[in-house]
């Protein structure tokens, strides 16, 4: 078969523009599809490359539909994804297109797997969520789980922000400022719609029976990992971790993914979380804070430069002992999401090769093997501090 097609929704936006320019530069060339034609020609005239567009609604099933062929590979940033990424992912499920997106987005990642049997019909595999969430703990969480064997019957993922040029990035504390100035204005209404949905853990039930998916909200617990000599602690959050890991080590009885942005002020935020966690449940005040998350201060400001990426996992035995540990190091989220996207979709295209059809997290969609060469390009390594946490 030809080389695929890559299809690529949200170009002219904040992540889309990075994931473009990386498709560039490995030598690609997308089509684009958007509902601004004009934007679109401009984006590409500004890059210097004469690229195929397409004027449509990237919101709109039916639209989509249209477009998509089942040789091609479709890479979505549009979102908020709970909102306004569903026609995508459905029209490439329905056309047997690969399908990658940039969501971090905890229902929507559980949306997205409700598309398996439609996706592996079609000969289509769908992996969301393949960026910086949550690529960097599926990988790390498949490498310490690897490494523990088959005692381990736990796996804990921490996400931290580290900053370049303060020594060793692993010993670095983050900060609540760190949390502010390393993102974008987007990315925070992110994380406060996310504590207004309803998130999951991975959990066996203490009765027995199979592992399933257990609904809890975002905050509802803090992880602690010990790493580097230092101490750190991350407030729970839905994640692709949940779905994608138990496909490829079935024997696990928990997956828990913990967010640790905030630094000292992680327990505080957590408590604050999971006191709001009831008034939550009132739509009235769901809707008012959501629309609070979008007039937060700081919206159109660029994140500073220096910020880094530190994703710890810690395997465990069924009581708890800690068996394995893989720290990975990457750049910031925003880079890494841009060249982890694109390297995606390259690969996807590539004459022969195989991805696994049907809704997949990365270890499963593209084998470990081959996610652990493409997150090295992404600039994503183990630190030198592997191995069994103290």
């Amino acid at each position: 078969m030809d080389k695929r097609r890559i299809v690529l929704l949200g170009a002219t936006g904040f992540t889309g523009r990075r994931v473009l320019r990386e498709l560039l530069a490995r030598g690609e060339r997308p089509t684009l599809v958007g509902r601004s034609r004009a934007k679109m020609l401009t984006l590409a005239e500004d890059l210097r490359s004469d690229l195929d567009v397409i004027e449509a609604d990237a919101t709109s099933t039916a639209a989509l539909t249209d477009i998509f062929e089942p040789t091609d590979v479709v890479v979505s940033t549009v979102g908020p994804f709970v909102r306004l990424g569903m026609p995508a992912i459905t029209a490439a499920a329905r056309a047997g297109a690969h399908y990658l997106d940039s969501t971090g987005e905890p229902p929507f990642i559980r949306q997205a797997f409700t598309l398996n049997d439609i996706a592996a019909a079609g000969g289509a595999s769908i992996v969301p969520a393949f960026g910086y969430d949550y690529v960097p703990g599926n990988l790390a969480g498949a490498l310490a789980l690897t490494r523990a064997g088959e005692q381990a019957r736990r796996i804990e993922i921490g996400y931290f922000l580290t900053r370049s040029g303060r020594g060793d990035e692993t010993r670095y504390r983050g900060t609540l400022r760190d949390a502010f100035t390393l993102t974008t204005g987007g990315t925070r209404a992110s994380l406060v719609g996310s504590a207004v949905e309803e998130a999951f853990a991975h959990r066996r039930p203490r009765t027995g029976g199979p592992a399933r998916l257990a609904a809890e909200h975002t905050g509802a617990r803090l992880l602690t990992f010990r790493y580097a000599g230092l101490t750190r602690t991350a407030l729970t959050v839905g994640g692709s971790e949940h779905l994608g890991l138990p496909e490829a080590f079935p024997h696990l009885d928990s997956v828990d993914v913990g967010l640790g942005w905030f630094g000292r002020a992680t327990r505080p935020v957590q408590t604050a979380t999971h006191l709001a966690a009831p008034l939550l449940r009132t739509p009235a005040i769901r809707g008012a804070v959501t629309r609070l998350s979008q007039r937060l201060p700081g919206s159109t400001r660029e994140p500073d430069p220096d910020g880094r990426a530190l994703v710890i996992a810690t395997a465990r035995d069924a009581a708890g002992r800690p068996l394995a540990t893989t720290a990975l190091t990457g750049p910031d989220p925003y880079e890494m999401t841009g060249t982890l996207l694109a390297w995606g979709a390259s690969h996807a295209a590539t004459a022969g090769a195989t991805l696994t059809p049907g809704a997949h997290g990365p270890v499963t969609a593209f084998g470990l093997r081959t996610l652990r060469h493409g997150a090295a390009q992404a600039g994503l390594h183990e630190a030198e501090s592997t191995g069994i946490p103290g």
